[in-house]
């Protein structure tokens, strides 16, 4: 019998997940690397963000996840060099791996545009180690202002600007939103959280601008019934610890906040400037591999790139959306291409994304969804919402878990998750938090425009 063919998936977000689990077959052996050993369901990183759910409860270990399909194993690694002449990838451990098909599957990261040192007063939301930060910074923030008497002060403290109107924006500023008018409003004694003062900024012209216009409108509106202002054509200028510095149609500005997050942008992971490189592939702006229709390096038939690390179009040259169901179609397509290779089968079609639909929640029954080109807002598209996002969730375990979380959530309005993790304040932080005696950092006249 032949040496059954090896294939070697890098990633295990949802584009690599699903090319493993549709490698379930005897003709193949399937390595997933990655440099976590759990899958990590993205869409809800907000919610850990704002203390509704716990990172165990959206991350679910790879092992556990393909434990029973007994052709594929699971590593944990870091790929940092692919030879595709030799058909080998190379661990940072100096191991090396070959393969006969490779699925990369790195997905992405936050993107600030070129200004890396915004990174420190404005985490992206990308990996639960960014979520637990922005729920340190957000819960933090009451606290320092519980202990503040000077006006002033205390509104920068109360003051949250989310600079990206997009979904994740959308449902971040939502949730911090009801966190300061429900959640919060009866712990505190000489503060009232529902003063707290939620910002929305993007520099398209209005928010998620994916979405059709009204759907858009709808979701502005709810956001306005839970306080959140949106401003958009704003463009950011800088950022640091004392807030932002922004240009608009106004003129400049500037807003003083001591927690900003970052929804503005993504680029693709470093694993893709590397395949590039050794591949002579072309990228686009965002850093993605440009692959052929069915999602193949150009001169590389065994090699395939799937999810945000592919700069792919749709039969009308329209470029693919960052979406799970992307890169869950796309590993779906891979691999089902490499077992009709394995068995002699005529290839497979050009790959053809089938969209089902946009989906944004902006809070407690309040929702936009595009389904199938229906557009639905409310309560229904609240429950269309919590439907899906329950129904991807990988495992049996976790949507009993976040359905109960989400259950009693709706109807206390209780967070339980609302940990501040991480380094602990101390007295000696709070004093200097306090004293009011930090040197205001001069902003820079630097633009960047943050609509994506």
């Amino acid at each position: 019998m032949s040496e059954r063919r090896k294939v070697v998936i890098i990633g295990g977000g949802f584009g690599g997940l699903s090319a493993a689990q549709h490698l379930n077959s005897n003709l193949v052996d399937v390595t997933l690397i990655d440099r976590r050993n759990y899958h990590l369901f993205q869409p809800l990183l907000y919610q850990v963000a704002t203390g509704s759910l716990s990172p165990g409860e959206i991350a679910s270990p790879l092992r556990s996840v393909l434990s029973r399909q007994k052709n594929t194993r699971v590593w944990l690694g870091t790929i940092v060099d692919v030879d595709p002449d030799a058909k080998r990838v190379i661990l940072a451990d100096g191991t090396i791996v070959p393969y006969d098909s490779l699925i990369v599957a790195a997905g992405s990261e936050t993107s600030h545009f070129g200004h890396n040192d915004w990174q420190q007063w404005a985490p992206g939301l990308k990996s639960i180690e960014e979520a637990t930060t922005i729920r340190h910074k957000i819960l933090y923030a009451f606290e320092v202002a519980e202990r503040l008497s000077d006006p002033k002060e205390r509104r920068a403290w109360l003051t949250f600007v989310i600079v990206g109107a997009g979904a994740t924006g959308v449902e971040l500023s939502g949730a911090i939103a009801e966190i300061a008018r429900q959640t919060l409003k009866n712990d505190f004694r000489s503060i009232n959280p529902e003063e707290a003062q939620i910002i929305l900024m993007d520099g398209a012209p209005r928010a998620l601008m994916s979405f059709s216009e009204d759907l858009s409108e709808k979701a502005t509106r709810s956001l306005a019934k839970l306080g959140v202002q949106v401003r958009c054509g704003a463009m950011v200028k800088h950022i640091n610890e004392q807030g932002l510095a922004i240009e608009s149609e106004k003129g400049a500005d500037s807003i003083a906040a001591k927690t900003v997050v970052w929804a503005g942008g993504i680029t693709a992971s470093p694993l893709g400037k590397i395949l590039a490189r050794r591949t002579n592939a072309e990228t686009d702006k965002g850093a993605r591999v440009k692959v052929k229709p069915d999602l193949t390096v150009p001169n590389y038939p065994d090699i395939y790139v799937i999810g945000d690390l592919a700069s792919a179009t749709d039969e009308k040259g329209r470029p693919l959306p960052g979406l799970a169901q992307v890169a869950m179609q796309g590993g779906a397509y891979a691999a089902n291409a490499i077992l009709r290779k394995v068995k002699g089968q005529q290839e497979l079609p050009p790959f053809r994304y089938f969209d089902k639909g946009s989906l944004a929640v902006i809070g407690r029954a309040a929702a936009v969804a595009d389904v199938f080109g229906t557009h639905l807002s409310g309560l229904i598209a609240w429950l269309v919402w919590v439907f899906i996002h329950l129904m991807y969730l990988v495992n049996f375990q976790s949507r009993v878990l976040v359905f109960t979380q989400w259950a009693i959530q709706d109807l206390t309005f209780s967070r339980g998750a609302r940990l501040i993790t991480g380094a602990a304040p101390t007295d000696f932080d709070f004093t200097q938090d306090l004293s009011g005696m930090r040197s205001e950092r001069e902003i820079k006249p630097e633009t960047v425009n943050v609509a994506r």
